[in-house]
This record gives structure tokens, sequence and C-alpha cells, in this order.
């Protein structure tokens, strides 16, 4: 069985040192990696990033992460994810990463992801070229992360986003921002790439549960919506 710890959006600030780090005490007793779902800070701001490794650096676990889209609001994104991975963290985008849990290979897949619709109610690369981009955004990181997914050679292959990959995970959010909150892209990645299950933030007010078309299973993990410094999530028997 492997215990997956998760967060998303934190949104950790300059003044919050300490905030996280009584909480994760026991996490080496409860979980074999931890995830991070994006929104690490506030504002993308390098000095923010500075606070969220020292809160997540240095567990007897595996941490790995993803951005968001407000880890990219000051246009420093390398900056913070050089800080997360001076701090031990790994930080994925398009990209996927390894870790060995007494034995078993587990293969971990992320990237942010990025909005543009749900199945008949969607964005279009079609007309002005602001729509054209939007939407071929979403489907060029979707493209990036299904191939990372589907490279990994892995027992277990679990799917790390920001951005969430089907509807029922948004509802309790507006409907008129769904397109912004994720994007059916995604959930074609998770299911073409084999995950096993994938993580996602971004919806505060949105729902914890739901699947892909394909019946993988979809978790909201965004600190809002769990209410919990982390949930432990487990694969296998």
């Amino acid at each position: 069985m492997i215990r997956i710890a998760a967060v998303g959006d934190v949104h950790l600030g300059t003044e919050d040192h300490g905030r996280w780090r009584p909480h994760l005490v026991d996490v080496g007793d409860r979980a074999d990696v931890f995830l991070l779902a994006g929104d690490l800070t506030r504002h993308g701001d390098p000095a923010e990033a500075e606070v969220v490794a020292a809160e997540f650096s240095g567990l007897p676990v595996p941490v790995i992460a993803v951005l968001g889209n407000h880890d990219h609001h000051c246009d420093r994104p390398d900056e913070v994810r050089r800080i997360l991975e001076d701090a031990g963290v790994t930080v994925l985008e398009g990209e996927s990463t390894v870790v060995d849990v007494d034995g078993l290979p587990v293969g971990v897949a992320g990237a942010k992801g990025f909005g543009g619709g749900f199945a008949g109610a969607c964005g279009s690369d079609f007309g002005e070229p602001e729509m054209k981009s939007f939407v071929g955004h979403s489907r060029d990181v979707a493209c990036r992360f299904e191939k990372a997914l589907a490279a990994l050679d892995t027992e277990i292959k679990i799917a790390l986003l920001h951005y969430s990959p089907v509807e029922e995970t948004l509802r309790g959010e507006r409907l008129e921002i769904y397109p912004f909150l994720g994007s059916y892209f995604l959930a074609e990645a998770v299911d073409n790439g084999g995950a096993d299950i994938a993580f996602h933030g971004h919806a505060h007010r949105g729902s914890e549960r739901g699947a892909t078309p394909g019946g993988v299973r979809v978790r909201n993990v965004a600190h809002p919506v769990i209410g919990h410094a982390y949930h432990v999530y487990a694969l296998g028997d």
C-alpha cells in the first residue's frame, strides 16, 4: 500500500514562517510521499517561496510539487522553482520523477495545467489570436503532461496538477468560472497516460472527489476544501 499525503493552495506569505511546520511532525509515520498541488505562495514572490521552502524542506518523505497560477503572478516562476528545489523539493512542469517506496518504484508526473473548460462548454482555438493562444496553451500543457505520464515505467503512476481535469471536483464553484478552473484536455492526459490517481488544487469552493471519463480517481486537495494541513490517500491493497 502506498500512502500519499497531499495538499494544495497553502498560499504562504512572508509572515507565515512556522505556520505549516507544526502540522508536519508526524508525516513520516503517516505517509510515504508528500504532494503539493500548486499555489504555494500568494503572489509568486521569491521571498514567499523561501517561506514555503522552510516549511516543507527536510521532511522524512519525498516532497513533490507543481506550481499554480499564484506562483506565476510576479512572473518569476523560475526563481520560485529554484528556491524550492534548492531546499530539496522536486518541482515538476510537464516532467516526471520516480521515488522508491519500500522497494517499489512510484512514478509521479506533474504540471500546472491550464483552463479552457470541459466537453460541451469549452473554449475553441478558433477566431481571435488571443483565443487561439489561450486554448492552444491549454492543449500544449496537457500534451507535455501526458507524454511525461505515459513515459513512466512504474507499477504506480500518480498525476499531480494544479488546475482540475474534471468538472466533478469543481462542484460548489460558480459555473461561470469553470473554464478558468480546469480543462478536459487534462482528463484526457490522465486517462491516456495511465494514471492510477490524480490530485489537483485551485478550486477553493469545489468538492474533494471525482473521476475522469476513464474512471481514474481525482482528488481536489486545495486546503480550503480538505480543511487540514494535508490529507492522506492510500493506493493498493
